[in-house]
């Protein structure tokens, strides 16, 4: 990306295209991740012009040398210093590393570990999300009618059912036609594969960039902290995670 100062690093969050390739390939950062940077290096003013001057500036002939005081040799020591542990406060933060499964941002907001997708898959799921949002909410024949029904669809079975025989003033019926890119079919909203964790044993078989885990519902809190810390320890995301 081509990143190796503060500045560079600022620059390139201001721009809209570069800033999008840092959060596509660096591993749970977010838009909300980008702007704390932004306002953390801005508050701070750590840039490239707050540094010292470079080497080849301070070659200054012996001649030209005015001699300073010791007050602001102590001062400008002082504020090298504070420059110096701020700008290690701010590569920590910025520091994403490939282990962690999230990170917490300013506030508590917890920035949920994302999937390697393929572009096709990304696109596959772009288009299963529109797909979901145009299909009807298919409910049982005259539910409205009879309060023992209930909305749960039922297929309709009866000979003069006009339901059935897809007229066209009638509610639609589950068909075909209805379902989603076969690709993508089962896959968690976010990209991940769902695969289903009973103890902590079961994690050592995930492949964090392609699986995430749900905690089955009979597994009992003990049991659900040691997945979940052990889920942290091998950066992979929890669907289902307790608070």
């Amino acid at each position: 990306m081509g990143i190796r100062t503060l500045s560079d690093l600022l620059d390139a969050l201001y721009d809209e295209e570069r800033k999008k390739e840092i959060i596509d390939r660096l591993k749970g950062v977010g838009p909300k991740i980008a702007e704390h940077w932004i306002e953390v290096i801005e508050e701070r003013g750590i840039l490239e012009e707050s540094v010292p001057e470079s080497r080849e500036e301070e070659k200054v002939p012996e001649e030209v040398v005015v001699e300073k005081t010791k007050e602001e040799e102590i001062e400008k020591e002082k504020g090298a210093e504070q420059e110096n542990k701020a700008e290690e406060v701010i590569i920590e933060e910025a520091e994403v590393s490939a282990k962690e499964a999230a990170i917490v941002e300013k506030g508590g907001y917890l920035v949920k570990a994302k999937p390697a997708l393929d572009p096709t898959i990304a696109k596959l799921l772009a288009l299963r999300r529109k797909i979901s949002e145009r299909r009807p909410a298919f409910l049982r024949q005259e539910w409205f009618r009879y309060k023992r029904l209930g909305e749960k669809w039922r297929k309709p079975r009866g000979l003069h059912s006009k339901m059935r025989r897809h007229y066209k003033y009638r509610p639609p019926v589950v068909s075909i036609g209805y379902r989603g890119p076969k690709k993508v079919r089962g896959l968690h909203p976010s990209g991940f594969e769902e695969v289903m964790v009973y103890n902590p044993s079961q994690l050592e078989g995930i492949d964090p960039k392609r699986q995430a885990v749900r905690i089955g519902s009979t597994v009992g809190y003990k049991k659900r902290i040691e997945i979940e810390s052990k889920a942290d320890q091998l950066g992979i995301r929890i669907l289902n995670r307790t608070g």
